[in-house]
């Protein structure tokens, strides 16, 4: 690992998630970036850099931040918008980590650094206001579906891209959704089939949404998620240790029957499709990918414009989902219940046993909708 004045430029956990060549890059931004800091960081006009411990932990916090970006945008890249920004200050927020106050202020205070030199060094345009500051512990989540509206948006999947039935389409009709399906599914208007109809009309989303709905499922659990942890018999999903998003303990997870055959009827579609050919992922986006926290956002404010929820001054995130079955299943069943649905593990207990049985937290889904 190099070091500049103490300063590591690359850690160890990021060095493993790089090829040697965006390794070769990424040494190269950074090197740059501390040198910059420590010589004019604090005042460019007059030469005036930043002490070294406070360099220190910029290396250290943007390295976090990078990590966590390329796996949000699943693929390796070191540019950096404001709204990145935005969105890595949320996820510190919301995440179950429960990252100290002191934490996400100095993460705030690193982005400001950096969109500092980008702007000094590289002649951007960087100007980052937060969305909020850290005066007070914001760890608890904002936002969450209420009972009314998990209703909708469980309605709403069902019908998220669908379109008419083949056979009830006139010929002019059939015309106009060929061009339609040719355009979404990216091929020539004369290789529109029947089967793209019955594609479009895919149990996908409705079982990524009720999955989540049941699961609260983070982010990266549905980026994780493999067919082998569906039990449509059981109507559980089993998450074990290796793929859990705390990496903690296994997981059985209660799931709906109409979630269950929700997933159910999206294995069998699933097999028809090539993009799965080489791969156990539960879901891909259409475009093979695994999906992150910007896709999951959009087919969240989709849906939210589908069932008419107004999304308007509310960090709707795939977490408001989540935050949702941890409050209502709270509210229907108890703590132990809540904790073990959302798999969440609190300093004060480790959760190595699950306190309440999957069928009685199926019938609080029940009751949630």
């Amino acid at each position: 690992m190099t070091h500049i004045d103490d300063v590591p430029v690359v850690t160890g956990p990021t060095i493993d998630q790089l090829t040697e060549r965006q390794l070769e890059d990424y040494r190269d931004f950074k090197r740059d970036l501390i040198q910059w800091l420590l010589h004019f960081g604090k005042n460019p006009d007059k030469a005036d850099g930043y002490a070294t411990d406070t360099v220190r932990n910029v290396s250290y916090k943007l390295d976090q931040f990078y990590r966590w970006h390329w796996e949000e945008q699943g693929t390796y890249t070191t540019s950096i918008a404001t709204e990145d920004a935005d969105e890595y200050m949320k996820h510190l927020v919301y995440s179950d980590e429960e990252y100290s106050t002191t934490h996400k202020a100095i993460a705030q205070k690193c982005f400001k650094r950096l969109f500092k030199y980008l702007n000094h060094q590289r002649g951007g345009n960087y100007e980052w206001e937060p969305n909020f500051s850290f005066g007070q512990d914001l760890s608890a989540p904002r936002d969450f579906l209420t009972i009314e509206e998990r209703k909708k948006i469980r309605e709403a999947a069902l019908e998220y891209g669908s379109v008419p039935t083949y056979a009830g389409l006139t010929p002019e009709e059939r015309d106009r959704w060929k061009s339609y399906l040719a355009q979404r599914f990216e091929k020539p208007k004369s290789q529109v089939k029947p089967d793209d109809w019955k594609r479009a009309n895919s149990w996908k989303i409705p079982s990524i949404v009720w999955a989540s709905l049941d699961a609260g499922l983070r982010p990266v659990e549905v980026k994780r998620a493999t067919v082998n942890w569906v039990d449509v018999n059981n109507c559980v999903l089993r998450i074990p240790k290796h793929e859990s998003s705390k990496n903690t303990e296994n997981w059985t997870v209660s799931l709906t029957e109409r979630t269950a055959t929700a997933l159910e009827k999206w294995l069998a579609e699933r097999e028809q499709y090539d993009t799965y050919d080489d791969t156990d992922a539960l879901w891909l986006t259409r475009q093979g990918n695994s999906y992150g926290s910007s896709a999951l956002r959009y087919v969240l404010h989709k849906l939210c414009d589908i069932a008419d929820i107004p999304t308007e001054n509310r960090h709707m995130s795939w977490y408001t989902i989540r935050h949702s079955v941890g409050t209502y299943m709270t509210r229907e069943e108890d703590l132990a219940a809540a904790q073990a649905q959302i798999r969440h593990k609190s300093p004060e207990t480790t959760m190595r046993y699950d306190q309440a049985p999957v069928e009685n937290r199926r019938d609080a889904l029940n009751k949630m909708g």
